[in-house]
């Protein structure tokens, strides 16, 4: 199927895209392979929907690549993971350059292997300069720690007397998340038919469109990004208004 069977609107497309990634190791079970192999090919769909983003236009897009209960995981496959990750971040290094696509990172990455966070950290540097796009890597990443960081350090800035509590508003609790510098995810797409965000973007998610597709991550590829695309587009964002206070604020902006 190709991309005209799903025209988009490209005037209407979502800032921000946030994707859970699932469903690799049943990929691979259910092929007779080892796991790692299902995590092998779950790359090639992150190389596939990144470049399908970028020309898109997308300017935000943020995967869910390696969650703290993820450390739960046999040691092997831990391994595996983090030298796909560095394998990635080496292959695709000239390739984000060359499409001005940033690499950001966010999570509790001290956790990380040092060689990892010497990749992440190098990658990061070389994809700054003249972006146009950021893909987003959520590693060891985990919401309600993040949440949790977040208020540890309003805690520590009203204990040092450079903030007082009644100044806490949602927009500042927001600016100390991990993702501070960032919009907030308009569509977030989750692979393999599970009904659950995993502790994913938590406190960001609040308003974000949810599409749920029974594929898995390791055959999902442009057409199914795009797929999901049009079913946002396809969408009322409400923000608690009615639609008749929806057109009426359309028609006040035309005028």
């Amino acid at each position: 199927m190709s991309e005209n069977d799903h025209p988009l609107d490209l005037t209407r497309l979502p800032r921000h895209v946030a994707i859970i990634m699932d469903g690799n190791g049943r990929w691979a079970q259910r092929r007779g392979l080892p796991r790692v192999r299902g995590h092998l090919a779950g790359v090639e769909s992150v190389r596939a929907v990144v470049q399908e983003a970028r020309r898109l236009g997308i300017s935000f897009l943020t995967l869910y690549a390696f969650s703290e209960e993820n450390w739960q995981r046999p040691r092997l496959e831990i391994r595996a993971l983090m030298a796909l990750l560095r394998r990635y971040l080496h292959r695709e290094l000239k390739e984000m350059q060359d499409n001005q696509i940033a690499l950001n990172a966010i999570g509790e990455l001290d956790k990380l292997p040092p060689a990892v966070q010497e990749d992440l950290a190098r990658t990061m540097a070389a994809t700054a300069p003249g972006a146009q796009m950021t893909l987003n890597l959520a590693l060891s990443y985990g919401g309600r720690t993040e949440i949790v960081r977040a208020a540890q350090a309003l805690g520590r800035e009203i204990q040092a007397g450079r903030l007082r509590p009644e100044d806490i508003d949602a927009a500042l609790f927001a600016r100390h998340l991990y993702t501070g510098n960032l919009p907030d995810p308009d569509l977030l797409i989750r692979t393999s038919g599970e009904y659950r965000l995993s502790n994913f973007l938590l406190w960001q998610t609040a308003y974000t469109e949810l599409y749920i597709t029974d594929t898995l991550w390791p055959d999902f590829r442009e057409e199914e990004f795009n797929r999901a695309i049009a079913a946002f587009q396809q969408r009322e964002r409400r923000y608690g208004l009615t639609a008749e206070q929806l057109a009426a604020n359309a028609g006040a902006k035309e005028r």
